[in-house]
């Protein structure tokens, strides 16, 4: 018998819907070191590390001048917003279902160490996740693959390893691509059904309990 295919679930926008809350924590810390940008353009890039971010939207200079800065107030902001963040439908659900079929299960966040274990509690989802990721784990995180291959690293096994990605962005499907694994997509992320098609996902639901209903439909059947 094959062993069991290994879920890697991205948090932010996934599991708990966290997307816009980090968009807004971002224009609030770019606009505190004298930057403003439109809150959807900050939102199209939610899902990719913010060590991406500021360069993304400004190029090389602007995180030359003021990235470290943002990225540090952009925490302090998205701290302060942590009360107002609830997990997604049926989040919890799927990752016991995920458990139930046998599959080890990682949870890949680019987020920052405390945000996870904010996550981790929120779900109630130590005991059920086999490993964690968080930004302290790269150098590069999504829409490079880095993150995903240092998921499959905490769990002691080859890079080419099956595996799936379960996410909510381009950015994820992307990064899942670069690391060889099909990307299954909820729409909480805030992105067009065609644009996660064209990234490459292979499946698309609107919530974790839509996907959790419908496993035995995907490949961690």
């Amino acid at each position: 018998m094959a062993d069991p295919t290994i879920a890697v679930l991205d948090v932010d926008g996934t599991l708990v819907d966290s997307n816009y809350h980090h968009a807004l924590a971002w224009y609030r810390a770019l606009r505190s070191v004298g930057e403003t940008f439109p809150v959807w353009r900050l939102h199209r890039l939610i899902g990719m590390g913010g060590d991406k971010i500021v360069e993304t939207l400004g190029g090389e200079d602007l995180e030359r001048r003021i990235g470290e800065q943002a990225r540090e107030q952009q925490g302090k902001e998205a701290d302060a917003l942590l009360d107002e963040i609830s997990p997604l439908p049926g989040a919890r659900d799927l990752l016991v279902a995920i458990k139930e079929r046998g599959h080890p299960l990682v949870l890949a966040s680019s987020g920052q160490q405390r945000h996870v274990d904010f996550a981790l509690d929120l779900l109630d989802a130590r005991e059920l996740a086999d490993a964690w990721t968080s930004s302290d784990d790269v150098d590069s995180s999504k829409p490079e693959p880095d993150l995903l291959q240092v998921a499959l690293e905490k769990l002691g096994v080859a890079a080419d390893t099956a595996s799936v990605m379960v996410g909510d962005a381009v950015w994820d499907v992307e990064a899942a691509k670069r690391a060889g694994m099909p990307a299954i997509v909820v729409r909480s992320g805030g992105f067009g059904d065609d644009e996660l098609r064209d990234a490459g996902a292979v499946a698309i639901f609107d919530t974790p309990g839509d996907l959790e209903q419908a496993l035995d439909d995907t490949p961690l059947a």
